[in-house]
């Protein structure tokens, strides 16, 4: 890359998880205080781990820590998603009050799953010496 380093505020990813990030720390406003330890913090640190992984696999000179970082933001979307499940599950948010949640995280996760597939496919196969 030889210090060219990329721009995440030019991915439609990093732009998806930003808004997911804000969204959740709104979700979760409304959750039981008994939950602030608990699903809480578990949902919002899952939330601003996305973008901030985006974030620094940008900063990041190798293609392989790259992707390894979107990986990581990857599994952090992952887990977001079965967190807000199991909110709605508890009742402690509906469809009603965010209606295009769930499809902005649907997007987020084909938005970044498509670019982990192509990064693996042009990753160098050949170690740095």
């Amino acid at each position: 890359m030889g210090g060219d380093l990329r721009d995440h505020s030019k991915l439609k990813a990093f732009e998806l998880a930003d808004e997911i990030a804000v969204q959740i720390y709104q979700v979760t406003r409304k959750f039981p205080k008994e939950e602030i330890y608990g699903l809480t913090s578990q949902m919002r640190r899952a939330a601003v781990s996305v973008p901030s992984n985006i974030v620094e696999g940008c900063a990041r000179e190798s293609q392989a820590e790259y992707l390894r970082f979107l990986e990581i933001a990857f599994g952090s979307l992952r887990e977001l998603g079965y967190q807000y499940g199991l909110a709605k599950r508890l009742g402690y948010t509906n469809e009603s009050e965010f209606p295009d949640f769930e499809n902005k995280m649907n997007k987020a996760q084909k938005v970044l799953g498509g670019l982990l597939r192509s990064m693996r496919k042009t990753k160098s196969p050949q170690p740095k010496v």
